[in-house]
């Protein structure tokens, strides 16, 4: 017989930091942490939608801090971090890319990559090491980028691939504390950092119509985030959940108006 009430998805009591969150994807999970009961640390580089994130949270009765920063930066990282007291979760969320092929690609621009998509999650999880509670949730953010072939995108999906590598050997390595590391690996969202990609590509609203259950939003990976923090999910660890309307699934076969699958 089954024990799960509702209150295991209930984050009351938590403490969660979200980096990323002006607005996508870290600003809907933000939002939807405080919507279940947790108060929230957030950061970002625009100040300006990250202040719209911490309104809505702080409509929601819960407490918010917020701080300008550039996840990039170690130093940075490590003040911010180095100031919380316990954290239940952690969502690295912040990272972003650009599209160029990689012979094209300079020193200057892969170093932006890297630190933006894999350094900065390491930076986060090392600064936070001695902050996490018994049993704390480390939430990284991949993209389905990472388990094939991105043509254009050569580092930013070897960066998200590697980001998927580091979090299942931090699922066994920090097991021995209860600390559960689990990866949100997007697609097909109708957000602000997709579209710039999609429009990089050249690609149309078609690619959206052509996955199985059709373009999502933000919001629609606020609630595998939730249930990743929660105690819903305590003995789930070391997985990547693919939030992205049947991409991952199709391989490259796409859905046709009439219903029908075409590779």
């Amino acid at each position: 017989m089954s024990t799960l009430g509702a209150d295991a998805f209930r984050l009351d009591g938590k403490f969660a930091v979200v980096t990323g969150a002006a607005q996508g994807l870290g600003a809907a999970i933000a939002i939807a942490f405080a919507e279940y009961g947790a108060d929230v640390a957030i950061c970002d580089r625009n100040v300006e939608g990250m202040e719209r994130t911490a309104e809505a949270i702080r409509g929601l009765g819960r407490t918010v801090t917020t701080r300008e920063l550039d996840v990039r930066s170690i130093e940075g990282v490590n003040d911010w971090i180095g100031s919380m007291g316990t954290i239940d979760v952690l969502v690295n969320n912040a990272g972003g890319g650009f599209h160029s092929h990689f012979e094209k690609v300079n020193d200057k621009g892969q170093k932006a990559l890297v630190d933006e998509n894999f350094t900065s999650v390491t930076s986060c999880i090392r600064a936070a090491l001695d902050h996490f509670s018994e049993g704390a949730s480390i939430i990284n953010v991949t993209t389905v980028e990472a388990f094939r072939g991105s043509p254009g995108f050569a580092v930013y999906g070897a960066m998200k691939a590697a980001v998927e590598h580091l979090s299942r050997t931090l699922a066994l390595e920090l097991s021995p504390r209860g600390i559960r590391v689990n990866t949100i690996a997007p697609d097909g969202m109708d957000t602000h950092g997709e579209e710039g990609l999609m429009a990089a590509v050249g690609a149309t609203e078609h690619y959206r119509e052509q996955l199985a259950l059709g373009a999502g939003t933000a919001a629609d990976a606020a609630g595998p985030a939730v249930f990743l923090a929660s105690s819903a999910s305590k003995y789930v660890t070391g997985v990547t959940i693919n939030v992205d309307g049947g991409s991952d699934a199709a391989r490259g076969w796409r859905k046709q108006p009439d219903g029908s699958w075409l590779p």
